[in-house]
């Protein structure tokens, strides 16, 4: 199996590095690369120009598995690559990658599910949603 690259990748965004994510060892904390791959996933589920989040739903995250394969470094900036691998009635599977100085030092699966505020129970996903999820949808590395 090949690495994947960032240029697999239908959707793209970045995190700059605190030194705040650091620890002891003095490389960015594992629970830190959770945060990185859900700025990836915000990013589409928030993307001003086709907003997944409708009035009264939201997306809950319901499985986050990771592989790390390398450390990342203070300072500098993490690139997160996401892409949707399998879309559901009211799910959608993330594959993502994480890379540094364009070397991928982890790589994640997420599957996330929407729900109705008021029933806090998963809800259909509209037309809408599925027609953007299907645009970012890739089978990178």
């Amino acid at each position: 199996m090949t690495e994947p690259r960032l240029e697999d990748f239908p959707a793209r965004t970045f995190d700059k590095l605190r030194y705040g994510d650091t620890d002891r060892q003095g490389h960015v904390n594992n629970a830190v690369f959770a945060t990185f791959m859900e700025t990836g996933r915000t990013s589409v589920f928030h993307n001003p120009e086709a907003s997944l989040t409708r009035p009264g739903h939201s997306f809950v995250i319901a499985r986050l598995t990771i592989d790390f394969k390398a450390e990342i470094l203070w300072p500098g900036r993490v690139e997160i690559g996401t892409c949707v691998t399998a879309i559901g009635r009211s799910s959608v599977t993330f594959f993502q990658a994480l890379f540094q100085d364009q070397k991928c030092v982890a790589t994640g699966q997420s599957v996330v599910v929407q729900v109705a505020a008021e029933t806090r129970r998963s809800a259909l996903l509209d037309d809408a949603a599925r027609a953007t999820l299907t645009k970012l949808l890739a089978q990178p590395a």
